[in-house]
């Protein structure tokens, strides 16, 4: 069994997790991005990955744990997951339901032998149901929410990255069930199963639309609202550079400054909430944005409580001086990533390299 990581440095967790002992049965998507979250608030997160596996360090979602290798067909390497897992806090995996049941890891086996132990599971469709041994991807998981069909142009639904399924959805629930989860355990004293299923996410994050329809707010289908591109006051217009601005004045006082800075003097603008007005007042301000490049733009309307901000693309994101003045962007090994997020005053989060560590070292730590 071969240890993956570097030790490039023996600085101690300092995040509010700090002192968390959690194992990752490694995976891709979702579950990593999880347990990137999980380590750089500190807390110490080993994965476990089959034979052979190569490590980036480089990998921006692969940051700050160990990495153990492992047979697990083998019985006495998962004798030796036992005996580590008896020690930790929490245990996340992704695999199809019944994989780990099948491993001979699944919650029976492994509460019976570690009562406290929040088990995290992340799938697509959940642990039952019609479709829980279906495979699918992001775009599935967020099709049967309603999600997919609010979001795009008129012509068609188009997928919004697998930002709502994976990682809002998916990974961020996962996050929040396995830490409720170990804030229930310390007074309890018991472990549970987290069932983090990514169509359950994405349904939760629909809640607003569902309340905004339950109002009579919200109309069925896509660019006909005020959030999904429907509005002239709240969408992406092009520059005569070619490059995108974003604007989003919705309340009144801040439509009346975008009136102000962008000369909108017309009349017809005096009817901001009027629907059936927007598809006029949006092909003019279309071409009025198009008069001027984006910086000229930025320059005008950039900081204003007009709500704008230029569209960006990720390298040009890492340069922008609001997110290098927050430090919004870390490099590690030569690669520009995203720094931890949320912040804490006390317990700061810290992108980290753990120290190599073989299986048996880490159950030793762990059992002190």
């Amino acid at each position: 069994m071969l240890d993956k990581s570097a030790p490039t440095s023996t600085v101690r967790a300092s995040g509010p997790l700090s002192g968390f002992r959690i194992v990752e049965f490694a995976g891709i998507g979702p579950g990593p991005f999880a347990c990137m979250m999980l380590a750089d608030m500190g807390a110490d997160v080993v994965t476990l990955d089959r034979v052979g596996a190569k490590k980036s360090m480089k990998s921006v979602a692969g940051r700050g744990r160990k990495v153990i290798e492992l047979d697990l067909k083998d019985k006495a390497a998962i004798a030796e997951v036992l005996d580590l897992l008896a020690s930790a806090d929490a245990l996340v995996e992704g695999f199809r339901p019944g994989v780990m049941e099948r491993l001979g890891l699944g919650p029976d086996v492994v509460l019976a032998r570690n009562p406290k132990l929040v088990y995290g599971r992340m799938t697509g469709w959940g642990q039952e149901g019609p479709l829980a041994n279906a495979a699918g991807h992001d775009i599935n998981y967020i099709s049967i929410t309603g999600a997919l069909a609010a979001i795009g142009t008129k012509e068609a639904p188009v997928p919004p990255l697998n930002l709502v399924g994976d990682f809002g959805g998916g990974a961020l629930y996962l996050v929040v069930g396995v830490l409720a989860a170990l804030l229930e355990a310390q007074r309890s004293g018991k472990g549970q199963v987290v069932d983090a299923a990514m169509c359950d996410g994405a349904a939760s994050l629909m809640s607003f639309f569902f309340d905004m329809t339950t109002l009579g707010r919200w109309t069925e289908g896509r660019n006909q609202n005020f959030l999904d591109g429907g509005a002239h006051f709240y969408g992406v217009y092009e520059c005569a550079c070619g490059h995108f601005v974003s604007i989003g004045s919705i309340e009144p006082q801040f439509y009346a400054l975008l009136r102000e800075h962008a000369g909108l003097t017309d009349a017809d603008f005096d009817a901001q909430m009027n629907p059936k007005a927007w598809p006029a007042l949006k092909e003019k301000l279309k071409a009025v944005f198009k008069s001027k490049t984006r910086e000229d733009w930025c320059k005008i309307m950039e900081g204003t409580d007009i709500c704008f901000a230029p569209v960006l693309t990720m390298s040009e994101a890492t340069r922008h001086p609001h997110m290098v003045a927050r430090n919004v962007f870390v490099e590690r090994h030569g690669v520009k990533q995203p720094a931890p997020a949320p912040r804490f005053s006390r317990t700061p989060s810290a992108v980290r390299e753990p120290e190599a560590a073989e299986i048996g070292a880490v159950m030793q730590a762990w059992k002190r």
